[in-house]
């Protein structure tokens, strides 16, 4: 009884230490910005396992970035029109040379019609 105990305790710290090098992890990032081309995911995409392990929504507001941690949360603007979005990084990518973020489907209409298909824009790592 008294071994079950201990291992519950132990799995429990490992759990809670997990969890706050995540959130460290996040606030470091807090006011990164960078500037670049964004595109959003084709349909494909649609139902499909991200990096992260949550399965991509076109109706989600989520994104791909090749080093920002997962659960970051980025304002995205788009520097034409001065419209944003703040969504969630969820997948890696993009994996085509100039681009910076890959947005999806819902997220990049919310700042520009998806006939224009990439458009440059300015992201900011925010709480």
């Amino acid at each position: 009884m008294k071994l079950i105990k201990i291992i519950i305790l132990i799995n429990t710290l490992i759990l809670t230490a997990c969890s706050t090098v995540q959130n460290n992890k996040n606030k470091s990032w807090l006011g990164y910005t960078q500037t670049g081309i964004a595109s959003y995911y084709a349909d494909k995409h649609q139902n499909q396992k991200t990096a992260s392990g949550e399965v991509y929504q076109h109706k989600l507001k989520t994104a791909a970035h090749r080093s920002l941690p997962f659960g970051a949360n980025v304002k995205v603007v788009n520097i034409e029109n001065n419209k944003s979005i703040v969504v969630k990084i969820n997948d890696r990518g993009p994996f085509r040379k100039g681009r910076i973020i890959d947005l999806s489907k819902s997220a990049f209409m919310e700042i520009s019609d998806t006939n224009q298909g990439l458009l440059k824009v300015q992201i900011e790592v925010v709480p």
